[in-house]
């Protein structure tokens, strides 16, 4: 199956989009818009984060766990917004967090496109949502599809580095080959979760990472 992404990762993944839960994601989403559902993020942003952090760019994986599912909102990355929404409460505490980790102030939008752009794949697990309904594609195959995401950049490079924020993200640490990669874990960054992502300086930590390996750490600032 063709499919619109950037062309190292469409290389590295070619194989997942002729399996047959790749196919029957494809069928289900059409079926859906079919019936006059709303999907998002719109089709043309459903492979963003793969798009603005190409395969061999990418250094650092963020995990998150479903697109926003109010208008306007998803954007293909995960835990950003485009500049005209509102910052998201979780979002508001990442920005606490680098302020305090690396004295950059809180900025007043929530895209975090920059990051994506310098090698920051910011992955969620379901890559798509129906509108105002969270998390409800999740059966429907995106989790095996990014489950391999996780898998082919465990093991076909080195040195990443892993942000698992939350219990949902922290799952996916059995994927990742802790001998080559640093895994950083937290408390997700909601307000519902108690503060337990604070003070951790994964920020920092992670271009601490980059640097001692050689690579070009993340200009965090937004």
């Amino acid at each position: 199956m063709k499919v619109q992404i950037e062309s190292g990762w469409a290389e590295v993944l070619k194989e997942e989009f002729d399996k047959e839960y790749f196919i029957k994601i494809v069928d289900f989403l059409k079926l859906e818009k079919s019936k006059g559902k709303v999907i998002f993020p719109p089709g043309s942003l459903i492979f963003n984060a793969f798009d603005l952090s190409p395969w061999e760019a990418t250094r650092v994986v963020i995990l998150g766990q479903d697109p926003y599912h109010g208008n306007g909102e998803a954007m293909g990355l995960c835990f950003s917004v485009p500049k005209s929404i509102k910052i998201p409460p979780s979002l508001k505490n990442i920005y606490k967090e680098i302020q305090s980790d690396l004295g950059f102030p809180i900025p007043e939008h929530g895209d975090l496109s920059s990051w994506a752009t310098q090698g920051v794949l910011m992955l969620n697990a379901s890559l798509t949502v129906e509108k105002d309904q969270a998390n409800s594609h999740k059966n429907i195959g995106w989790h095996q599809f990014t489950d391999q995401v996780i898998q082919k950049l465990s093991s076909q490079k080195s040195y990443l580095v892993f942000l698992l924020w939350g219990n949902y993200a922290r799952s996916k640490k059995v994927l990742i080959d802790e001998t080559k990669h640093l895994i950083l874990e937290s408390p997700h960054p909601s307000p519902l979760a108690g503060g337990g992502f604070f003070n951790q300086k994964h920020f920092s930590k992670t271009n601490q990472y980059l640097k001692e390996h050689g690579k070009i750490p993340v200009n965090w600032k937004i």
